[in-house]
C-alpha cells in the first residue's frame, strides 16, 4: 500500500464561549448577543458569511437564555407547541420556504415581550427572495448584528481551533506560512486545514510547512 487509509473521527467541536475568537471583526456581534436582555422588540438577526460565527453565537446565547433551537425545516409543525415567552433560535433562516413564511410570520407575531427570537443568515431578509411582504417587512425592521470578513487575528484563531479540534499538533510557524496564501475566508480555513490533516494521515507524516506546501500547490488550479 503506498498511503494509508483515512478515517472520519469525529471532531471535537468547541461551542463554549470560551472558544468563541473576539476580534474586531466579531467583537460587536457578541456584544449584540450579550446585550439579549435589552434587544429592540426582543429580535435580532445576525448576519455574516459562511462559517463567520453565527452558529457559534447563537450556541453561546442558547446557552445564556436557554434557548429552543428551531429547524427551518420544522417550523411549521413545531410552532403550534412554542409558547409566547419562549427564546428560539431559527439557524439559516435564509433557507425559509415559500410555504414556511407564513409560519416564520407567525412565529414572529406570537412571541411577546418576555419570549426572544434570534435568526442568523449569510445576508439581509431582502435578499432571501421572500415572497410575504409582511413577513419581509417584519424582518427588516429586526436590529441586525454582522460579522465582518475575518481578518488576520481571527483567521489564526480559527486555524489554531480548528487544528485543536482535530487534536493536531502543528508547527509554530505554520500559521503565519498559511495565512498570507490562502483564500480569506472562514470556509477555506475549514477545508484547508482538513486537506492537511487527510494528507498527513495518507502519508504519515507531521502537519509541517512543507506538508502545507504540498496541499496549497495541489489546490491551484492548472
Amino acid at each position: 500500500m503506498t498511503g494509508q487509509l483515512t478515517f472520519d473521527l469525529p471532531l471535537i467541536q468547541g461551542w463554549q464561549r470560551s472558544a468563541f475568537i473576539a476580534t474586531p471583526a466579531t467583537q460587536a456581534a457578541l456584544a449584540a448577543v450579550d446585550g439579549w436582555a435589552t434587544w429592540a422588540g426582543g429580535r435580532l438577526l445576525l448576519v455574516g458569511p459562511q462559517g463567520s460565527g453565527k452558529t457559534h453565537l447563537a450556541h453561546i446565547w442558547a446557552e445564556m437564555a436557554q434557548a429552543m433551537w428551531v429547524n427551518v425545516a420544522d417550523l411549521q409543525a413545531r410552532l403550534p407547541y412554542i409558547a409566547p415567552d419562549a427564546c428560539i433560535i431559527l439557524d439559516d433562516a435564509h433557507l425559509v420556504t415559500t410555504r414556511a413564511e407564513e409560519a416564520l410570520f407567525h412565529l414572529y407575531n406570537r412571541l411577546t415581550a418576555q419570549g426572544r427570537l434570534l435568526l442568523t443568515a449569510p445576508t439581509a431578509p431582502r435578499d432571501w427572495g421572500l415572497c410575504l411582504p409582511d413577513l419581509l417587512s417584519r424582518l427588516q425592521a429586526m436590529p441586525i448584528a454582522r460579522l465582518e470578513p475575518p481578518d488576520d487575528d481571527l483567521l489564526a484563531g480559527v486555524l489554531l481551533k480548528l487544528f485543536t479540534d482535530r487534536q493536531i499538533i502543528a508547527e509554530a510557524r505554520l500559521i503565519p506560512y498559511l495565512l498570507p496564501r490562502m483564500e480569506r475566508s472562514i470556509a477555506a480555513a475549514q477545508a484547508l486545514v482538513a486537506a492537511l490533516d487527510a494528507r498527513s494521515l495518507a502519508t504519515h507524516r507531521p502537519v509541517t510547512r512543507a506538508l502545507a506546501a504540498e496541499v496549497l500547490d495541489s489546490a491551484l488550479p492548472e
